[in-house]
This record gives structure tokens, C-alpha cells and sequence, in this order.
């Protein structure tokens, strides 16, 4: 039911963008999505709050009262800040927007409306959007997206609402980030890579940090998987950072649509030279980092503290990131990073001693080989790193796996992991470290760990030194066993051999059959 709900959604909102550039519209849906939560959670507060007032048995009961009391009472900013909602101006108010959505300046007065709310509520300074005014849709199409809108919500249950346009501004930021291609990876990263990243490092309280956090899918399935495992909504503190602008106001916007309190920093910036958390310790890292940027490096970074293991390349930044992530995870902590498949195996330019230097000091935990066709912007193969400070299992090994062809195709260019491969995954993990499982047990033994040929292998570091500390797991675990038919082998080639014979003189027939054709319309050769 929502899945359609949202697919209708969708196909109706992109229709309403005519010729307007995915990029810019994007702002436009999202930031009305995000004022119509903020609205319908103050309503359905502001009902909860008269209701009690008005109830003699409440604690809230307010003797004496008379309507205009009570409406003057509500006016107090405290029952709301209390719960988390955020103030919202009667002017700002969705259904004042609503009922000028027809008019040809409705676009100022959404900007008006956010400026309000800004005023009202520190924390969402500078993160609203304020560009509706001059948008370039054709006249009358601002209303409509408005009017669309305006049909979100389903109820007056404000933590059914809530999750309702959660899911859909989460939806419309995957369906995004896929019209622009290439653009899109660069704010959202694929759901299924955030659940099997988050489903291995098994967050479950403490601090969990993302220093590129895009829109911040990370932190919202941290939360969800939390959830879905008994925990409770705030039991993990979020940390994150953000460079772009427009994607560090997304990522806020996503956060607090759901209720998630959340330090992006003071503002955006670059996580290597005005890094916004210098003296946080995670005990979570999640990241997906934009592969091989060449143009990272700056003077001041030279001799920087991170750079435990060596001094990463000026042209990419792929160990910066490696190294920022371990400098900033408890000693207890755990962090799992999705990194091009070149950082497996270069030795450019420093690449391979840093490598090396992490290996021998025992912080790689689990390499994953990932499919192709992952991702909206690159066809790059990709992999994932599970680091860790300092081990307490499994000491002097690391774990490969290699789910290369597991994915399932959802398009003639995308594809994802299953639920059920992200479970093997995760279960698989946790039957290494000899910790619980995380989902149905897909491993052998009812949970202990063992190698399987072509799908994962723990290896010592002595052998991972002796292959030049390269990491790619198709290296280390092998091909897949192939179940034996008991088929005579010299019976089979003989087979085999004559099925090649007819297909081969089956293709002689055809090559006759086209020079003939051919030659019938005047093309010999």
C-alpha cells in the first residue's frame, strides 16, 4: 500500500517539474515535505496539548479554563520544545500555505514562511532551502506540487505521519538521485550497501559518526535497524559532516523529519581541513566517501595527526579517509567504509606501506568485493572496509568475503542485495567473531564460523604479507566448489565434443546461407 503510495507520488511530483532540472527540483519537493512534518507534528501537538489542558484527570488540567485561556496557553513554546516539535508560526502553517497555493506569489510566501520558522527555531538556521521564489517552474505548477503535498500525512497519529513522509522523503531522495545519475551518488548511497554496512558493524548505542554523511542515510538506518532489534529511538548520538551545502541541509532535513537529534557541525565543510569534530571519538563509523578525489590535499595537512600509518598520496584521498576514520574511532570502536576496489591493491605512491603498516597492526577486520551496477554514479567496482581499533577475536586474521555475484538486477542498470544476502553477509561475520547472530542464520554449523570455497575464508596476516598485503578477497577465497555429477570425465569431453561439432557445422550452414542472400542483393565476398 505505501510502496504504491509513494510510487504514485513520485510519478506525480515529476511530472509537475515539466523541463526543470532534477537537480534544482529536488530542493523544491523536499524542502515542502520537510515543512509540511514540521507543520503536521505541531498540529497534531498543538490538539494533544488542548485536549489536556481541558482534562481534569491530566496533569496539564488548567483550572478555570476558558477557550480563550486555553488559546493563549498554547501559545507557550515550552509544551513543544519538551517533545522535540518544532514552533511553527500560524503564517508558516501548512494549511496557511494551502489555501494561497493558487497565488502567483506563492513562491515568496513559502520563502516567507521558512523565514519565520527560521526565527522561531534556532536550530534550522541556514539549514531551509529559501529558493522558491525565484524557481523556475511554469506558473500554476508551484501550487500543484503544493496541493500533491498536501495529501502526505494519512491520519492524525503524529508517529504514523512521521514515518509516513519519512519513508517518502526517503524514497523521492533515492528516485532523485537516480534521475541525475552520476550527480545523485554524490548526496545518497544505495539502500541496500547502507543496510549491509550497517547490518556488519551492528550499531546499538553510543556515538555513531559519518564524516561525508551526504543526506544521512547512514544515520537513518542505524536508527531503524536499532528498532527493529528491541532498542530504543536515541540510544546512538549522531555525528556527521558534511562539504556541500545543499546536501548538508538534506541530510538535517532527513534527521529531523524523523525525530533524530543530530550535530552536523556548525556549519558545512571539508572533513580534511575544517574537520567540524577534531576531538569526537565514535564508537561507530559509517562512511561512503567519493572515490579517488585527486584534489583533496591542502599545505596544512601535512604532518597531521591522522596520518598514523603514513602520509596518504596528495593525489587521492582514499587512505586519507581510511586513516581520518581509524583517528577517530574509541578504542573499542568499529567502522566500516565503502572505498574503490583500486585501494585493495595500489602501491602508488605510498598506498601500499600505508596498507601494509594497517595490516601488520591488526586494524582490518572484513574485506567484502562487492558487485558492479551498485551505484547511481559510477560503474567503479567497489568494496567495503571493516576497521577496527584494536581487536578482541580473531587476532592476527582478517575475514574476506566476496559477494560479487549475489546481487539481484532491479533495472537494466541497477542492482542490490536481497534482504537475505544481507543477512548471510551479517551472519556470517558475526559467526567469525563469535558473536550473536544478526538475522536467520544462513552459515553452517547453527552459527559457528567455517570457510566456504568462493564465498569467504579467514586468513592469517602471515599470508596476506606474502601476497604484498594486497586485499582483494577473490584472492584469497578460492573458487567455488562445483557439486560432481559423477559423470565419467572422458565421457563428458566426448560429450562436450560433439555438441561443439554440430554447433560448429551448424554455424559453417549459416555463413553459406548469408554469402548466398547476399550475394542474391549484389554483395559478394
Amino acid at each position: 500500500m505505501l510502496d504504491d503510495i509513494k510510487k504514485t507520488l513520485w510519478a506525480t511530483a515529476d511530472k509537475l517539474r515539466a523541463n526543470m532540472d532534477a537537480a534544482e527540483y529536488k530542493h523544491l519537493v523536499l524542502g515542502l515535505i520537510f515543512v509540511k512534518y514540521i507543520s503536521d507534528t505541531f498540529a497534531a501537538r498543538r490538539t494533544e496539548i488542548a485536549a489536556r489542558l481541558a482534562d481534569p484527570k491530566d496533569d496539564y488540567f488548567f483550572e478555570d479554563a476558558t477557550p480563550h485561556k486555553i488559546a493563549l496557553e498554547l501559545e507557550d513554546r515550552d509544551y513543544y520544545k519538551e517533545v522535540n516539535v518544532f514552533w511553527v508560526p500560524e503564517a508558516a502553517r501548512w494549511e496557511s500555505l494551502r489555501a494561497v497555493a493558487k497565488q502567483p506569489d506563492i513562491g515568496k510566501r513559502i520563502d516567507d514562511a521558512l523565514t519565520l520558522v527560521e526565527v522561531e527555531n534556532p536550530k534550522l538556521k541556514g539549514i531551509l532551502d529559501k529558493r522558491y521564489a525565484r524557481a523556475q517552474l511554469p506558473d500554476g505548477k508551484l501550487g500543484e506540487l503544493v496541493d500533491l503535498i498536501s495529501t502526505i500525512g494519512f491520519g492524525d497519529n503524529p508517529s504514523i505521519a512521521r514515518d509516513i513522509l519519512g519513508q517518502v522523503y526517503e524514497y523521492f531522495l533515492g528516485m532523485f538521485a537516480n534521475a541525475e545519475g552520476k550527480r545523485g551518488g554524490q548526496f545518497y548511497t544505495p539502500a541496500s550497501i547502507v543496510k549491509t554496512l550497517v547490518a556488519v558493524l551492528d550499531p546499538h548505542s553510543g556515538k555513531v559518526y559519518d564524516p561525508c554523511c551526504g543526506s544521512g542515510g547512514m544515520f537513518v538506518q542505524s536508527e531503524q535497524f536499532i528498532e527493529a532489534h528491541g532498542g530504543k529511538r536515541g540510544d546512538v548520538s549522531i555525528y556527521g559532516q558534511e562539504a556541500n551545502p545543499t546536501t548538508w541541509r538534506l541530510a538535517a532535513m532527513n534527521l529531523a523529519i524523523r525525530g533524530i537529534d543530530y550535530n552536523l557541525g556548525k556549519e558545512p565543510a571539508d572533513t580534511f581541513t575544517r574537520n567540524q569534530h577534531p576531538d569526537l571519538r565514535a564508537d561507530f563509523i559509517l562512511a561512503n566517501p567519493p572515490f579517488n578525489i585527486s584534489d583533496w590535499w591542502h599545505g596544512s595537512l601535512e604532518g597531521d595527526a591522522r596520518w598514523h600509518y603514513g602520509d596518504p598520496p596528495q593525489g587521492n584521498a582514499n587512505y586519507a579517509w581510511l586513516q581520518h576514520m581509524l583517528h577517530h574511532l574509541k578504542p573499542t570502536g568499529r567502522a566500516g567504509i565503502v572505498l574503490a576496489n583500486g585501494s585493495m591493491s595500489s602501491s602508488q605512491n605510498n598506498e601500499g606501506v600505508i596498507r601494509a603498516a594497517m595490516v601488520d597492526a591488526d586494524v582490518v577486520e572484513v574485506m567484502i568485493a562487492l558487485p558492479g551496477q551498485l551505484f547511481f554514479n559510477t560503474q567503479i567496482p567497489a568494496c567495503l572496509w571493516f576497521l577496527v581499533k584494536k581487536k578482541t577475536h580473531r587476532k592476527g586474521e582478517v575475514l574476506f568475503i566476496d559477494v560479487r555475484k549475489l546481487a539481484t538486477m532491479i533495472s537494466r542498470v541497477q542492482s542490490e542485495f536481497t534482504d537475505e544476502v544481507i543477512a548471510r553477509i551479517a551472519n556470517t561475520v558475526a559467526a567469525w567473531r563469535g558473536d550473536e547472530p544478526v538475522a536467520p542464520i544462513f552459515v553452517e554449523g547453527r552459527g559457528a564460523y567455517a570457510d566456504i570455497p568462493g564465498f569467504c575464508r579467514s586468513v592469517k596476516l602471515e599470508e596476506i604479507a606474502q601476497h604484498g598485503h594486497v586485499l582483494t578477497p577473490g584472492r584469497y577465497v578460492g573458487a567455488e566448489e562445483v557439486e560432481d555429477d559423477g559423470e565419467a570425465f572422458a565421457d563428458k569431453m566426448t560429450k562436450l565434443t560433439e555438441k561443439l561439432g554440430e554447433q560448429m557445422a551448424k554455424g559453417a550452414e549459416l555463413d553459406a546461407l548469408i554469402r548466398q542472400k547476399l550475394g542474391g542483393l549484389g554483395y559478394e565476398f
